[in-house]
């Protein structure tokens, strides 16, 4: 039986901040192995860093982007000096990309338009990434299928038909593809995460792989994706949630990380196989708790054992009640105390 392993990708998004420093310390927290003391498990941590690759020149429109912002999340008097501030550059996400390489993580990139396509000149990502947005913008899937990369697509905005289009199109050039369930609520009510879609996901779609690109407050909702058949999971990461920026407060800090990474490997760990039975860890409880045939009564030797002599005590190495039928009947071989194991010797 081959063992469940999901793949966690960290998404940085922006909140960097503007700042290659930041995106290292985030990598540096997505890269940390994690400890589960109690069993001694050294369990793997996230699997992959995902950046956001915008063109401002195809980004809003002017009015848009000159449109005043000024709060206190603002990196700039207007949207377009925010988000200008908040981009970084071809060659600042090949420095992350190689920084993330050391870490022996994958490189996701999400790419906003195809003239971010530059970036290959530089590097090439393990995935390129599909925003909910962008599912129906069919030139970006069109160039970014072209470089058979594999492919994230996120659903967070799109129904089945438009997934359908989407789909179609790439695999004129590949079938490489992840389908992430999403739902675009930053962040999102817990009536309207639907875990559900993933088994559709997985029903309609048998010929990928499928996952759950996750932006509630917390980590249940991840976790239970992953015991709900996701084999792949992406969360907004942050090195502080009292960050300046928009996406600060929905992402997880750093215990968050830890928590989430642990419980989603402990869940991978616990899936199993389909069937019943009882695991060879099990025996020493078993034998320890379970109830076995004892005398409920001082049985001399000689006597004859009745249903009425008879209940049911710890440990279970003796007879089930489901053998009574092989005691009832028989001859004690010797004095059998009260409140004692008749085990098969003690009879005849």
């Amino acid at each position: 039986m081959s063992k469940k392993h999901t793949y966690i990708i960290g998404e940085i998004g922006q909140n960097h901040n503007g700042s290659v420093d930041v995106a290292k310390l985030l990598v540096d927290l997505i890269s940390r192995p994690i400890k589960e003391k109690i069993f001694d498990l050294s369990l793997k941590g996230m699997d992959a860093v995902k950046l956001t690759k915008r063109d401002l020149n195809y980004e809003l429109s002017s009015s848009q982007m000159n449109k005043p912002y000024l709060n206190e999340n603002s990196f700039g008097k207007t949207y377009g000096e925010h988000r200008k501030f908040l981009e970084l550059s071809n060659e600042e996400h090949f420095e992350i990309y190689k920084y993330v390489k050391k870490r022996n993580l994958d490189f996701v990139e999400t790419l906003c338009a195809p003239s971010c396509l530059s970036i290959l000149k530089l590097f090439s990502p393990d995935y390129l990434k599909v925003a909910s947005r962008d599912l129906t913008n069919l030139p970006l899937l069109e160039a970014m299928a072209e470089t058979k990369i594999p492919m994230i697509l996120s659903t967070g905005m799109s129904g089945k038909k438009d997934l359908d289009i989407a789909l179609n199109l790439i695999i004129k050039e590949h079938q490489n593809i992840s389908i992430l369930h999403c739902v675009s609520e930053y962040p999102t009510q817990p009536k309207n995460v639907n875990l559900q879609t993933i088994t559709y996901l997985k029903e309609n779609y048998p010929n990928f792989r499928i996952g759950y690109s996750d932006h509630t407050i917390g980590i249940s909702a991840p976790v239970a994706g992953v015991a709900m058949g996701a084999e792949m999971i992406e969360k907004h990461i942050t090195i502080d949630r009292k960050m300046k920026g928009t996406d600060q407060k929905g992402s997880l800090g750093p215990d968050g990380v830890l928590r989430m990474i642990r419980d989603i490997r402990i869940t991978d760990l616990s899936m199993g196989k389909k069937d019943i039975f009882i695991s060879k860890d099990v025996s020493s409880a078993k034998e320890k708790l379970e109830r076995s045939i004892a005398s409920k009564r001082l049985i001399k030797k000689g006597e004859i054992i009745t249903e009425n002599d008879i209940h049911l005590l710890s440990p279970g190495n003796g007879f089930n009640w489901k053998d009574k039928n092989l005691m009832i009947g028989k001859v004690a071989n010797i004095d059998i105390p009260k409140n004692e194991i008749i085990y098969l010797e003690l009879i005849k």
